[in-house]
C-alpha cells in the first residue's frame, strides 16, 4: 500500500501541475489555514522534560493542542517505566493549564481493563483522546473500553483493508477514524475510508507521523473531505529523530503560525523535492 500511495500521490501531484490547481481542490475542496496538535512520538522523556518541551512549543509556536504518548508500545499493560503514564498526564496538564487540548496515544498498550482504569485517570485530568488504547486488531477491546469512557477513543492508523475500516465503522469501534494516508495507499482510498466515516457520523483525524510528506497529503485531505477532524496532526520530532527529514524541501511547507499550518493554492502539493536530498537517497530495484 505505500508503494502504491507513491504512484498514486505523484499522479495527483502531476494533475495538479496539469491543471493549474492544487490537490485538495483536484477532490472538491478549497486550500485554508488548519489547525495542528504538536504531537510527540517519544517514550524515552521524563514528564518534566515532556511538559517543558510542550510548554516552549506553545509560547512559540501558539500550539492549543498537544498529543504525548503513555504506556509502552504493544506493552501488555507494562509502563515504559514504572508509574510514567500517571506521572506524565498531571505533569502536562499542570505545565500548560487548563485552556489546552490534550491527546494521549498508547500505541496498543493496554487490556481493556487497564485502558479503562488509565481512561478514567485521562478524564479527570481532562484529556479529550485516547488513541490506540489496545491491540488494534482486537476490535472488540477498543469498542469495550470507547462503550465505557466518556472521552474520544480513536484508532485505525494500522488499517489499510477497506472492508476492514466497514467493519469498524459499523460496529462503533472508535469515536474518530485516523486512516493514514501512505498506509492506505494514497489520497482517493483515504478519502473513501473517510466518506464512510461521514455516513456513520465520525470526524476524521488522519494519523500523519513524520514531516516528510505524509502530512501534507494530510493537509490537503482535511481541506477536501466532509467530515474534517479538529486538528491535523503535526509532529514536533526533527532531525534527532527522523534524520532523513532534514533538507527534504526545497523550501519547506510546514510553517506554523498561531497553531495552525496554511495549504497553499499551489499547483499539486505546492513543493518541490531537494534535489540533494534525492542524490543522496538509497535506491532499491527489486529484480524480475
Amino acid at each position: 500500500m505505500r508503494a502504491l500511495c507513491g504512484v498514486e500521490t505523484a499522479l495527483w501531484d502531476l494533475q495538479g501541475k496539469l491543471h493549474n490547481k492544487p490537490v485538495c481542490e483536484l477532490m472538491g475542496g478549497k486550500p485554508r489555514a488548519l489547525r495542528a496538535y504538536a504531537s510527540s512520538m517519544r517514550r524515552d522523556i521524563t514528564p518534566q522534560d515532556e511538559a517543558a518541551r510542550l510548554l516552549a512549543l506553545r509560547d512559540r509556536d501558539g500550539f492549543d493542542a498537544f498529543k504525548f504518548r503513555v504506556g509502552s508500545e504493544y506493552g501488555n499493560d507494562k509502563d515504559e517505566w514504572p508509574g510514567r503514564t500517571e506521572a506524565i498526564v498531571p505533569a502536562v496538564r499542570k505545565a500548560l493549564g487548563d485552556k489546552v487540548e490534550l491527546l494521549v496515544d498508547a500505541n496498543s498498550c493496554f487490556t481493556p481493563k487497564r485502558a479503562i482504569e488509565v481512561g478514567r485517570m485521562l478524564e479527570d485530568n481532562g484529556v479529550c483522546h485516547f488513541e490506540e488504547p489496545c491491540l488494534y486488531w482486537e476490535m472488540d477491546q477498543t469498542r469495550e473500553v470507547r462503550e465505557t469512557l466518556s472521552l474520544d477513543v480513536t484508532g485505525g492508523e494500522q488499517d489499510c483493508l477497506l472492508p476492514l475500516w466497514k467493519h469498524m465503522i459499523d460496529t462503533k469501534v472508535v469515536d474518530i477514524i485516523q486512516p493514514d494516508v501512505c498506509y492506505m495507499g494514497g489520497m482517493t482510498r483515504s478519502m473513501q475510508v473517510a466518506q464512510m466515516g461521514h455516513a456513520a457520523g465520525l470526524p476524521c483525524t488522519p494519523h500523519s507521523a513524520n514531516l516528510g510528506m505524509v502530512t501534507l497529503f494530510t493537509m490537503h485531505l482535511l481541506c477536501a473531505i466532509p467530515n474534517p477532524g479538529k486538528y491535523l496532526e503535526f509532529s514536533i520530532e526533527g532531525e534527532d529523530y527522523y534524520p532523513w527529514q532534514q533538507n527534504l524541501f526545497a523550501r519547506s511547507p510546514y510553517d506554523v503560525t498561531g497553531g495552525h499550518v496554511q495549504v497553499t493554492d499551489a499547483p499539486g502539493w505546492g513543493v518541490e523535492i531537494n534535489p540533494d536530498w534525492l542524490q543522496k537517497a538509497i535506491y532499491q530495484c527489486s529484480k524480475a
